[in-house]
C-alpha cells in the first residue's frame, strides 16, 4: 500500500486525539479541556442510568440505551480514539450489564466482522498487485477526467454492482480505486480533503442507495419479504398471493428509486465538500505513466484476478451457507498461500481498529434489540405521533421513514427491519394503508444509514482509508437523508400507484 496512505491508515481512528495531543506539562486543566467531551459523555450516561426506567423499559434496557447515547457522543466528538470507544462498549457490557466476558467476546466476532476483516485484507492484496490502478484507469477512460464525471462513474459502478452482490463486497473492491486517484492527485491530505471526501462517499453512498434495488442487495430486503409472506399470505386465499414478492417484482418497485438518487448523490457531495480539483487529468497522466511502466498484465496479475473472481463467485453462490465473512477469509488465505501478498503487507495495511470498532458496534446493536431498548424507542416514537394525528397518508409514511432512519443509524439495517417490520406492518393494517407500501418504505428507509461511521459496512470501510472524519458523515449525511426521504415519498405517491400499490 502507498506509504502516505498507510500513514493515514495508522492514524485514521485516532486522528482527533493525536491532533490535540499535548505535553503533560500543560497541566491538568488543559487535559480536562481537551477531554471535555469524554467527561460530558460519561456524565450524560451516568445521569440517564440513574433515572427511573420509563414505562415499557426495564433497567437493563435503560443501561443499554444510556451506553448507546454515550457511544454516539464519543463517535461524533472524538475526544478519544474510536477504538477506545469500542473497548468501552465491551467493558460496559461486562461491568454494567453483567454479561459473561466470554459471551461478549463471542458477540464481537460475527460473520459481518469477519467480512470487514477479510475485505480489508483483500483490499491490501489488490493494491499490492496494482490492480486498483488498472480499474481506476478504466473508469476514467469511460467518464473522462472531470471530477464530477468521475464521481458519477464511481457511484454508478459501485451502485450497479452493489445492487446485485451486496454493498460490503463492492466497497471493499472500490476503496483501493478511489485511494489511487486521491494519492496520485496529491500526497498532502490537506490539499485533497474535499476531493477525497467526494470520491470515497461516492463509493459508500453509491453502495448504500443501491442496496434497496434487489432482494439480494441486503438482508433487510429478505427480512421484509419474509414478513409479508408470514403475516399476510394465505394459501387458501388467492387474493393474498400479492404478498409473495419475487425478485423481479422487488426490482420493479425499488430499482428506479436507486437510479433516480444517483445524480443527486453527486450533486450533494460536490456541494458539501467542494473538491479542490475540478479536473484530475494530472492524476490520470501519472496513472497512465505508472501503468505503462508496469507493462502488460503479468501472470501474477491474472492469478490475482482469478483468485478474486473465485471470491466473488463464493459471495454470490455460497454466502448463504458459508457466510460472507468466511468466503472473504478464504480469499485472504488464498492470496497469502499463493504468495501474492505477504503477511507483513496485510498486517501493516489493514486498519485493525476499524475491525474492532465495527465488532463493538454490532455487539451493542444486539443488546439494543435483545434488551427491548430498540422496541421501546420505536413504540415511544409512535406514541408521540398519535396525538399529532399522524394516522395515515403522507404524514404516516414520512414518520415511518424517519423512525426507521433513526434506528438504522444505531444498529444494522437488517436488525432495524427485524425490529420495526412487525410494528410498521401492524400500523399499516390499523391505519388502512397497504402493508406492501408500508413494508417497502420501512425496508428502503433502513438503507438511509448515512450519518455514522458504523451505519453500514460500506461507511466503515471507506472510513478506514484515513481521509475522512466522523463529522464528515454528519455534515453530508443529513442532506442525504433529506434527499432520499423526499424521493422515497414522491415515488410512493406517484410511481407505486401506477404499478399496483
Amino acid at each position: 500500500m502507498h506509504p502516505t496512505v498507510r500513514a493515514r491508515l495508522d492514524r485514521s481512528l485516532g486522528h482527533a486525539a493525536q491532533r490535540r495531543r499535548a505535553p503533560v506539562v500543560r497541566g491538568f486543566g488543559s487535559f480536562l479541556w481537551e477531554k471535555k467531551w469524554f467527561f460530558i459523555a460519561l456524565a450524560v450516561g451516568a445521569l440517564l442510568m440513574h433515572l427511573p426506567p420509563p414505562e415499557g423499559l426495564d433497567q437493563r434496557g435503560l443501561i443499554v440505551l444510556s451506553m448507546s447515547v454515550v457511544a454516539i457522543i464519543l463517535f461524533v466528538m472524538e475526544p478519544v480514539p474510536l477504538p477506545t470507544v469500542a473497548l468501552m462498549i465491551v467493558l460496559g457490557q461486562v461491568v454494567l450489564l453483567g454479561i459473561d466476558s466470554s459471551s461478549v467476546a463471542r458477540s464481537l466476532m460475527s460473520d459481518s466482522v469477519l467480512f470487514i476483516m477479510g475485505s480489508l485484507m483483500l483490499a491490501v492484496a489488490i493494491v499490492k498487485q496494482k490492480l486498483d490502478k488498472r480499474i481506476a484507469y478504466w473508469i476514467v477512460q469511460v467518464t473522462g477526467t472531470k471530477t464530477a464525471n468521475v464521481c458519477i462513474g464511481i457511484s454508478v459502478v459501485s451502485g450497479v454492482l452493489a445492487s446485485f452482490i451486496g454493498e460490503h463486497t463492492v466497497a471493499a473492491m472500490m476503496l483501493p480505486v478511489a485511494i489511487t486517484l486521491i494519492s496520485l492527485t496529491s500526497e498532502d491530505v490537506k490539499k485533497v480533503r474535499g476531493l477525497a471526501a467526494v470520491l470515497l462517499f461516492s463509493i459508500s453512498y453509491g453502495c448504500s442507495i443501491a442496496g434497496i434495488g434487489t432482494p439480494s442487495g441486503g438482508a433487510r430486503n429478505a427480512i421484509m419479504i419474509g414478513y409479508w409472506k408470514e403475516f399476510f399470505y394465505d394459501p387458501t386465499n388467492p387474493e393474498t398471493a400479492k404478498y409473495i414478492i419475487d425478485y423481479l417484482t422487488w426490482m420493479l418497485y425499488c430499482y428506479p428509486i436507486f437510479l433516480i438518487q444517483l445524480p443527486f448523490v453527486t450533486l450533494i457531495l460536490l456541494y458539501t465538500f467542494k473538491p479542490e480539483r475540478k479536473d484530475i487529468s494530472r492524476a490520470v497522466v501519472k496513472l497512465r505513466k505508472q501503468i505503462r511502466a508496469d507493462g502488460p498484465m503479468k501472470s501474477a496479475d491474472w492469478v490475482s484476478i482469478a483468485t478474486f473472481t473465485c471470491v466473488l463467485i463464493g459471495w454470490l453462490g455460497f454466502s448463504d451457507t458459508l457466510g460472507l465473512g468466511t468466503v472473504a477469509i478464504f480469499g485472504a488465505v488464498a492470496f497469502l498461500v499463493i504468495g501474492l501478498v505477504r503477511w507483513e503487507d496485510v498486517n501493516s495495511g489493514v486498519n485493525w481498529g476499524v475491525v474492532l470498532l465495527y465488532a463493538a458496534a454490532i455487539s451493542l446493536g444486539v443488546q439494543m434489540k435483545d434488551s427491548g431498548a430498540a422496541l421501546w424507542v420505536a413504540n415511544s416514537f409512535l406514541n408521540f405521533l398519535e396525538p399529532l394525528g399522524v394516522d395515515g397518508g403522507l404524514p404516516l409514511w414520512t414518520a415511518i421513514s424517519v423512525l426507521t432512519t433513526g434506528v438504522t443509524n444505531t444498529m444494522s439495517n437488517g436488525a432495524a427491519v427485524a425490529v420495526l417490520g412487525p410494528i410498521t406492518l401492524k400500523m399499516a393494517i390499523a391505519s388502512g394503508e397497504s402493508p406492501i407500501l408500508i413494508g417497502f418504505i420501512t425496508a428502503i428507509s433502513s438503507a438511509f444509514a448515512y450519518l455514522t461511521v458504523i451505519g453500514t459496512p460500506a461507511c466503515t470501510i471507506v472510513y478506514a482509508s484515513g481521509y475522512l472524519k466522523t463529522t464528515d458523515f454528519l455534515v453530508v449525511g443529513y442532506r442525504m437523508v433529506i434527499m432520499s426521504t423526499i424521493l422515497l415519498i414522491i415515488s410512493a405517491s406517484l410511481y407505486w400507484p401506477l404499478i399496483g400499490v
